[in-house]
C-alpha cells in the first residue's frame, strides 16, 4: 500500500512537470491560434494518442456505459472551462504567473472538499499554506495587481480544483483510459465548435500546421500523457494531497518561462520555489499519526 502511495506521488510529480512546461507551449501557440482553436487541437490530438492504447488494452469494452458517459460529460465540461480560461488568460500574462495563479487550486481543493465532507489532515493544510507562500514569492511582486489575464486564470483555477475532485472520485469507479479518452474528445469538440464560431479568422488547417510544435507538446505530452497520468495517479492519492503535488506545476512553468521565453527569475522567486518544495514535503508528513504515536508512548511509559 505504501509503495502504491509513493508511485502515485511520483506519477503526479511527473504530471506537474509536464503541465508546467506545457504553459510555455500554450503561450507560444497563441502566436498562431486563438484560445479555443489551440485547445481544440491539443485535446483532439491527445485523444488520438489514446485511441490505439484503448483499442489494444480494452478493445472498447466498457461495463457501465451510462456511468462512463455521465462522468465523461461532467469531467469534460469542467476540463473545458479550466483549460479555456487558462488559455485565454495566457494572452495577457506570463507563463510563470499563469503557473502561480493556476496552482491556487491547492487552496480551492480542500475548501471545496469540506463541502463534500472530505477529511483533510492538518499536514495537508500546513503544506498548502507553505506552498501558497512560496507561490506568492514565485510570481507576485510587491506591486501586486490583478490584470484581466490573472483574473481569468484565477477563475480557471476554481474549475481545475473541481476537476481534481471529480477525477479523484471517477478514477476509482471507471476505466481510467476510457475516462481520459472520452473527456478529451468532449472537451476538444466543444472547443472546436466555439473556435468555428468565435475564431474563424485564425482557426484553419494552415495555422494548425504552422503551430505543430507547441500543439505536439501540448497535445501528446500534456493531454495524452499528462492528464491520463493524473487519472492513474489520483487512484491512490487523496484529492487535497494530489493537488499540492501537482501545484509544483508553477515551479516548472516558471523554469520553462525562464529557459525558453526569457522570463526572469530573481532571488525572491527562487525562494518561492524552495518554499513550494517544502510545502509538498510537509504535506507528506503524517502529523496526526505522529501525535497519536507520541501519546501512546506517553501512556505506556
Amino acid at each position: 500500500m505504501q509503495n502504491n502511495k509513493y508511485t502515485a506521488d511520483l506519477i503526479l510529480l511527473l504530471v506537474a512537470a509536464v503541465w508546467g512546461f506545457s504553459l510555455v507551449a500554450q503561450s507560444m501557440g497563441l502566436d498562431y491560434l486563438g484560445p479555443f482553436g489551440f485547445n481544440a487541437g491539443r485535446f483532439l490530438l491527445g485523444a488520438l494518442v489514446l485511441i490505439p492504447v484503448c483499442l489494444f488494452w480494452h478493445r472498447g469494452r466498457v461495463s457501465n456505459w451510462p456511468a462512463m458517459l455521465t462522468g465523461n460529460v461532467a469531467a469534460g465540461f469542467i476540463l473545458f472551462m479550466g483549460a479555456s480560461l487558462q488559455q485565454a488568460g495566457l494572452q495577457y500574462t506570463t507563463a510563470g504567473n499563469a503557473g502561480f495563479i493556476t496552482s491556487m487550486y491547492i487552496v480551492f481543493v480542500p475548501v471545496f472538499g469540506l463541502v463534500l465532507a472530505h477529511k483533510t489532515g492538518i499536514n495537508t493544510w500546513l503544506g498548502a499554506a507553505v506552498a501558497v507562500a512560496g507561490l506568492y514569492l514565485l510570481s507576485i511582486g510587491e506591486d501586486f495587481s490583478i490584470n484581466p489575464g490573472d483574473a481569468l486564470i484565477l477563475l480557471g483555477a476554481a474549475f481545475w480544483a473541481g476537476h481534481v475532485l471529480i477525477i479523484s472520485r471517477l478514477a476509482q469507479q471507471l476505466n481510467n483510459l476510457m475516462l481520459s479518452l472520452l473527456q478529451f474528445i468532449f472537451c476538444g469538440l466543444l472547443c472546436a465548435l466555439l473556435a468555428v464560431i468565435f475564431e474563424a479568422d485564425t482557426f484553419s488547417g494552415t495555422n494548425m500546421l504552422t503551430a505543430w510544435q507547441p500543439l505536439l507538446f501540448a497535445g501528446v505530452l500534456t493531454v495524452g500523457i499528462g492528464h491520463t497520468l493524473q487519472v492513474v495517479g489520483q487512484r491512490s492519492a487523496p484529492a487535497s494531497h494530489a493537488a499540492i503535488i501537482m501545484s509544483l506545476e508553477a515551479v516548472f512553468a516558471a523554469l520553462g518561462g525562464w529557459l525558453w521565453l526569457n522570463e526572469h527569475l530573481d532571488t525572491r522567486q527562487f525562494t518561492g520555489c524552495a518554499l513550494m518544495l517544502a510545502g509538498v514535503l510537509l504535506s507528506q508528513f503524517p502529523l496526526s499519526r505522529r501525535r497519536k504515536t507520541v501519546s501512546a508512548q506517553a501512556e505506556n511509559a
